[in-house]
């Protein structure tokens, strides 16, 4: 995996808010958003660098989205099976077993 350089924007809106620089007249100069600029200053601010860091722990197998309309469809219809919310779930890209729905249920 090869290390990527941190882009001449970001280095360059790093060493003008070392300087002293707001976050508006950094984003008015590289022309970006204000938000943006925040949300760079703040990771180096947390983590030291701008790279993306991989994340912690197991990625979930249901997502919130996917068991937010598993509970719709159940509050519909109470008696709706396992089998059946398996294939809905296939429907809505989110494939998954039956034991994991019934977890994602609870």
């Amino acid at each position: 995996m090869s290390e990527l350089k941190p882009s001449h924007e970001v280095v360059t809106g790093l060493c003008r808010h070392r300087s002293g620089d707001r976050y508006q007249n950094i984003s008015a100069a590289l022309k970006v958003p204000k938000n943006t600029e925040a949300s760079i200053i703040l990771q180096w601010k947390k983590f030291g660098t701008t790279k993306t860091l991989p994340r912690a722990g197991h990625p979930a197998k249901l997502s919130n989205r996917g068991r937010r309309a598993l509970v719709r469809e159940v509050a519909k219809n109470p008696m709706v099976t396992l089998t059946e919310l398996q294939r809905s779930s296939l429907e809505m890209r989110e494939s998954s077993r039956r034991t994991t729905i019934s977890a994602g249920l609870r």
